[in-house]
């Protein structure tokens, strides 16, 4: 037996729970679970409420995606340096800090009167949901040893899987019997659940050469980068591609981009070491998990306002209707994980994509009269397919990198989550809006509609881009039925396109699915605890 095995078996032992509930990896499942379903639970609530809040606040198309974009945005900007907070300081102590940031950041939405209140506090609550995030998988990474942690992230993935089902329909009954602001406040007892669980059951664990400085230039450039870029392509829409504004943010995002490299290059501890991606798994993975997003979320974002304001379905209806995609992913996710500790993570993650792929191009093939189980079929294979890329990239990018730098790795794959959602919400809303603003001149005139003034072009371009028919009051019922058809068919032809190139998009992270493998340093942690 040599020194080192000795060494890591004695701290597995000492790490073993004897007494009480601190450290068992299945109870530290649990724990980190409910934290990190305050942020699933969270993302379809407020898809679900999107639509309550544009005509309570009287927001435009832009205010209402800054809602999801400023919380996105936040979340990318700071998930790689929470990541490294973890690794320094100890992820659980991070953890309990995002747990009881975001409880306390979403109170603060609720008791806002504004877009631009609610857009600030959605920063605040993305900011802590970047510290909760790969706090969470840095503590299943070190509890867990290897055989485990594929289930156990597949399990994980189940409970969020949960969460993601049921935020449609508890948000559509607290929007449609309450109000939106309650759906914010629904994060605060569930923050205070997950603050006590971690209290009493988490362990920390941390890596003997975990880093010990911090990278202030580092997390200043990469932020600056992350931030003009996402700015740059959220603006688009309005400043054109050609504009300079969006040309500035666009160069200032490069440069920032390559001076972070050049000095995570010669930085003794830098911020995200750049020889994680010399293992080509990681950096595919990381690819996967971007592309993944952009094609979901970023098409995902227009479904609801299809369901409500295309089909007039109340917010508990259009929650009742995206169950067959949700519930599809708490049945698939533990059995993506399983599978994919059997025969490994390629396999599930190219079939995974192409089930995604396939369910997109179904998307785009939706219509204003389309009928629910038609929309079921696909909203179930969408989900089918997202379960083993959830599971499995993050196996991939967690695994194939180091103990010491499991929070950076955990950061990196949310980031790229995140990333891609916040890209794909603005490209795709710009390919929607952009395709309103080319038919809808034309449509309008089709259907013998008086024309619309040049003031309220542009109004009534937005509503359309909501799938919002602009029928001013006092209008005759034959007038405004032609006003609805040709708003409807008009933002279905927008959304259909949307969906197309989310189609697209995951056909080509099909094939990057095909340069993954399980993660080379999966082993398990020394003080990874015996199940």
């Amino acid at each position: 037996m040599t020194p080192q095995t000795t060494v890591a078996d004695a701290a597995a032992r000492e790490l073993v729970p004897r007494k009480g509930l601190r450290g068992h990896p299945w109870l530290t499942l649990v724990s980190v679970a409910i934290g990190v379903m305050m942020v699933a639970l969270d993302g379809t609530i407020v898809a679900i409420a999107n639509p309550a809040i544009q005509k309570d606040l009287g927001a435009s198309l832009a205010d209402v995606q800054w809602i999801t974009n400023a919380y996105l945005l936040a979340l990318a900007v700071a998930l790689i340096t929470a990541g490294k907070l973890g690794d320094r300081f100890g992820h659980r102590l991070i953890f309990l800090i995002g747990t009881t940031g975001f409880a306390l950041s979403s109170g603060l939405i609720a008791l806002s009167g504004s877009v631009s209140a609610v857009v600030g506090f959605r920063v605040l609550q993305g900011l802590c949901g970047a510290l909760l995030m790969p706090a969470a998988l840095g503590l299943l990474r070190a509890t867990f040893p290897a055989e485990k942690l594929n289930m156990a992230i597949g399990l994980w993935g189940m409970v969020i899987g949960a969460s993601t089902a049921g935020g449609p329909i508890v948000g559509g009954l607290l929007v449609e019997h309450v109000n939106w602001q309650s759906v914010f406040f629904i994060n605060v007892p569930v923050g205070v659940l997950a603050l006590v669980l971690g209290v009493v059951i988490l362990k920390d664990h941390r890596a003997e050469n975990a880093p010990r400085s911090f990278d202030i230039l580092g997390i200043l450039l990469l932020s600056a980068a992350m931030f003009c870029l996402i700015w740059a392509l959220i603006k688009v829409n309005a400043w054109s591609w050609g504009d300079g504004r969006t040309l500035v943010f666009l160069a200032v995002a490069a440069v920032c981009f390559a001076g972070f490299a050049v000095w995570q290059y010669f930085f003794r501890e830098p911020l995200l070491p750049l020889r994680l991606f010399r293992s080509v798994p990681l950096s595919a993975g990381t690819v996967l998990m971007l592309l993944m997003a952009f094609a979901f979320m970023g098409g995902v974002f227009f479904v609801t306002f299809y369901l409500q304001n295309v089909h007039g379905m109340s917010p508990v209806d259009s929650g009742l209707h995206l169950l067959p995609l949700t519930g599809m992913m708490i049945v698939a996710a533990p059995t993506a994980g399983a599978a994919i500790t059997r025969v490994g993570p390629r396999i599930p993650l190219v079939a995974g994509m192409l089930c995604t792929a396939a369910a997109c191009f179904g998307m785009s093939t939706l219509e204003p009269g389309t009928g629910t189980v038609r929309m079921s079929v696909w909203f179930a294979l969408l989900g089918l397919g997202l379960s083993p890329v959830m599971v499995g990239a993050t196996d991939v990018i967690v695994g194939n990198a180091p103990l010491e730098h499991a929070g950076v790795a955990g950061g990196l794959q949310q980031a790229a989550m995140q990333v891609g959602g916040s890209l794909g919400t603005a490209v795709l809303g710009a390919v929607v809006a952009s395709r309103v603003d080319h038919l809808l001149p034309e449509n309008w005139s089709a259907a013998g509609l008086p024309p619309v003034p040049p003031d309220k072009a542009a109004q009534v371009s937005d509503l359309v881009a909501f799938g919002v028919a602009p029928v001013p009051p006092g209008t005759p019922p034959d007038v405004a039925g032609r006003i609805a058809g040709v708003a409807h068919d008009t933002f279905v032809s927008g959304m259909n396109t949307a969906f197309s190139v989310a189609g697209w998009v995951a056909l080509g992270a099909a094939a990057v699915a095909l340069l993954t493998k399980r993660g080379a340093n999966a082993g398990a942690a020394p003080g990874a605890g015996h199940i």
